[in-house]
């Protein structure tokens, strides 16, 4: 028999036994890094669609918290790992966007080193102010802060955190004046801001919600491109002063480069069930989270646009990590 008579009688069974191996998949736990400590809303996200994900892939999601560097530890991990569909990392704007920037020493190019699975879920960014500022609208605000100039300040949840960042685009977008003021986290910035010690400032919408209704803060616009159905009577920055105005936080799926397309479409198939698992989308809700997800495609390409815009962010507003 020929050689090429038996490469031809050959390839349905190399064809099988690679379909085979393929369907074997997984045969093993799947590992999620979260490359920040328990408890936050990343190990939150992560720990409810693990626990979904891990039912329709017949073996357990077991969530690795490797906090450190700003979530640059747990992510170099994840970009480091074997591409076998094993090894997961639960990503967000700071880890995969930002950071790029804002961390020069980041180990890992978050766009080259990561096969994109899906968009899980975002956060909108609230514009929030102390009620005795003299503004009931985005466009009153806008007038009253550039008269204010250098005298206004603004809270953020820290130095290059995604608060600061936000302003430092509406700032650029509106020409606006306002100083930064850096807190430690989302809770002394709010409670600054309703102490009036600082009138302004942009904050997710769980940490500032419960203040908004109680009248403790106005509202005056979302960082998204759809107005949030927790204000619904609250307009969008995109809708009113700045179009196309978007600061969202998000938050989404991420293996190592070079995992097998098939694999990354069973795990994006298994998120989006997930999140439209009732109880599952009801824990990630109640959390704060708007569920949003993609394809593998659309968050590839995101992550591309995301590096470059908030790199032009930090690079004029001189931002630094803490």
């Amino acid at each position: 028999m020929s050689f090429s008579r038996r490469l031809v009688l050959s390839l349905p069974f190399v064809a099988a036994a690679l379909s085979a191996r393929a369907q074997a998949w997984p045969a093993k736990p799947l590992r999620l890094i979260v490359p920040y400590p328990a408890g936050g809303s990343t190990d939150v996200l992560a720990r409810a669609l693990a626990a979904r994900m891990g039912e329709g892939l017949g073996q357990q999601v077991v969530v690795d918290n490797k906090p450190g560097g700003a979530g640059n530890v747990g992510s170099e991990i994840g970009a480091r790992a074997a591409p076998d569909g094993y090894t997961l990392t639960m990503g967000n704007n700071s880890t995969h966007a930002t950071n790029q920037t804002l961390i020069p020493a980041t180990p890992f190019d978050a766009a080259k080193d990561f096969a994109a699975i899906g968009q899980a879920t975002t956060v909108t960014h609230v514009l929030v102010v102390h009620p005795d500022v003299p503004a009931k609208t985005i466009q009153e605000f806008v007038a009253w802060a550039k008269a204010e100039g250098d005298k206004l300040s603004y809270a953020s949840t820290g130095n290059g955190s995604a608060s600061h960042l936000a302003m430092e685009l509406f700032k650029a977008a509106t020409g606006l004046q306002a100083v930064h003021v850096p807190y430690r986290g989302a809770a002394p910035a709010v409670q600054d801001l309703i102490g009036g010690q600082v009138k302004c400032s942009f904050q997710t919408m769980p940490s500032v919600l419960p203040q908004i209704r109680a009248g403790k803060l106005r509202a005056l616009a979302v960082s998204a491109l759809k107005r949030n159905a927790n204000l619904p009577d609250v307009p969008t920055v995109d809708e009113t002063v700045v179009k196309g105005f978007q600061a969202d936080a998000w938050f989404g799926l991420f293996g190592p480069a070079g995992t097998s397309p098939d694999i990354v479409a069973r795990l994006n198939a298994e998120m989006v069930k997930a999140l439209k698992d009732p109880a599952t989308a009801e824990v990630i809700v109640k959390a704060g989270f708007d569920i949003t997800p993609s394809s593998p495609a659309e968050l590839g390409d995101f992550v591309k646009l995301e590096i470059v815009k908030w790199a032009k962010v930090v690079k004029d507003s001189g931002a630094r990590a803490e």
